[in-house]
């Protein structure tokens, strides 16, 4: 993916605004994409409106075990680290919601035993709304990991694009390393509670074990004692904005606006910031 500038929006759990500063960055930019990874529960295009103009099937291949050529030599059951193997009562038996897709299996295999199958596990959908494209990952129901998914938004996204906002999945587990593997620089979203200030805490850690230059974004302010607040003066966290809570805002959401679009203050509070972070990215 060939873009200026690749800004990822993480939150340490869900409910924060991740999606409400993510979407609204999106189209506060110009010839953005905008990239939902957050492929479990994906709500960017509830803002970024539009239909669906193309869809992409995201599949794993996955291993499967011809009995009648299978001594049961046991190789694949030891090679796998993820043990996704098992010999039991005399069958080799594949479990494949912790099969990786690494495919060793089969190249160990000395009776050629294993073939491989495509399995579907989501999709990438594109849409467009005004100046952004819009993709948005769908991971399955029941299956155990989007990994795939992010990966191939990632490779496969159009370049030319000046600005790519990448919404990443909420927490820090593996889905949220792989969206911000690639980005310059990533916008932190914390809410004014201890709770906020535990999962801003969190997300903050990850960006130092990539090394990714970070900023927040605290949401929801009431000009009270706000955790978030002291936890980014305590821990040389830049704060790049304030939004404050208020009911017009959150109606908006409701309703499923874009508050750049809506009032002009904001509108030019999230131009101020997409700048800023441009600014620091330069240094």
């Amino acid at each position: 993916m060939d873009t200026n500038l690749k800004i990822a929006v993480l939150s340490g759990k869900g409910g924060t605004g991740k999606t409400f500063v993510a979407s609204n960055l999106a189209k506060i930019a110009n010839r953005a994409v905008y990239l939902d990874c957050d492929v479990e529960e994906p709500n960017g295009h509830l803002f970024l409106k539009g239909p669906v103009l193309e869809a992409f099937d995201v599949d794993l291949p996955m291993p499967e075990v011809n009995l009648d050529l299978c001594d049961n030599c046991r190789k694949c059951v030891d090679f796998c680290a993820f043990n996704a193997l098992a010999l039991i009562s005399g069958r080799v038996k594949v479990f494949d919601k912790i099969c990786h897709s690494c495919g060793g299996c089969k190249v160990i295999c000395p009776q050629n035993a294993i073939e491989e199958y495509n399995k579907n596990i989501g999709k990438i959908e594109r849409r467009h709304y005004d100046n952004v494209d819009v993709y948005t990952g769908i991971l399955n129901p029941g299956e155990e990991s989007g990994t795939s998914i992010i990966k191939k938004m990632m490779t496969t996204i159009p370049s030319g694009y000046e600005t790519a906002i990448i919404d990443s999945p909420p927490g820090s587990a593996c889905i949220v390393m792989d969206s911000i593997e690639d980005a310059d620089y990533c916008v932190l979203v914390a809410e004014p509670t201890t709770f906020g200030a535990h999962n801003l805490r969190m997300v903050h850690e990850l960006t130092k074990v990539f090394n990714k230059p970070c900023g927040a974004v605290l949401n929801k302010t009431n000009g009270e004692e706000d955790p978030s607040r002291i936890y980014c003066m305590d821990n040389n966290v830049p704060i790049l904005l304030d939004i404050p809570w208020r009911k017009d805002i959150s109606d908006y959401i409701a309703e499923g606006s874009l508050v750049v679009e809506k009032d002009k203050e904001l509108s030019e509070s999230f131009a101020a910031l997409l700048e800023r972070i441009s600014q620091e990215v330069q240094k």
